[in-house]
């Protein structure tokens, strides 16, 4: 008698979700076959390609699944500054990265880094949270444009040294911490009232 669970689909996704996951923690990306994890959430072949037709699409199905859990918990509290607000966004994306180091790496230093699909929906993230910063600011006009410009690049900037925090353990959280709300406070704190306290919560 059979013992396998019937499972909605959101159920069965979510379970390869997890067992991709789980592998990709194990074994660089370029070792991970689909058909071993298909093996490993003990499903055929052709139902793993009925979900994710590419492996590059089921990775970016993993990390923005977890990246979407990230952003729901960042939010602007209005009774602290932008500022405060945005270094209390910046620890929690930094412990994200810690704790999902081998899913950071894949996502920034393997062969699908620059895959749209990975791309395309954090970049689509980040517009959301830069855009909810600016909202904060109360920014409006060409100073918005500019204050815009330069989140953009804090951003980027902020990938690249939370990266070499995260993987090479040359720098610390907290200098990491440092470094990026010093940028901050260079270019868009130039630009934009960061000590004011948001002028809306979201």
């Amino acid at each position: 008698m059979s013992t396998r669970r019937r499972l909605t689909p959101q159920q069965r996704r979510d379970e390869l979700l997890d067992t991709g996951e789980q592998l990709f923690g194990e074994h660089p990306f370029d070792e991970v076959a689909m058909e071993d994890i298909a093996a490993r959430a003990h499903v055929s072949r052709a139902l793993m390609y009925h979900y994710f037709p590419t492996k590059g699409e089921f990775f970016a199905a993993i990390w923005k699944r977890a990246h979407d859990r990230l952003m729901g918990t960042v939010r602007m509290v209005a009774t602290e500054s932008v500022r405060a607000a945005v270094a209390t966004g910046l620890g929690a994306h930094l412990d994200f990265y810690r704790a999902h180091a081998a899913l950071v790496f894949i996502a920034n230093r393997s062969t699908i880094a620059t895959d749209p699909a990975v791309r395309g929906p954090i970049a689509e993230d980040m517009t959301a949270l830069c855009d909810r910063i600016l909202d904060a600011c109360d920014a409006s006009g060409h100073a918005r444009e500019l204050a815009a410009a330069a989140l953009a690049g804090w951003v980027a900037f902020v990938r690249e040294v939370a990266l070499e925090w995260v993987l090479y353990e040359r720098i610390s959280r907290e200098e990491t911490m440092e470094l990026a709300m010093a940028v901050l406070d260079a270019t868009v704190g130039s630009r934009v009232d960061l000590a004011a306290a948001p002028a809306r919560s979201g």
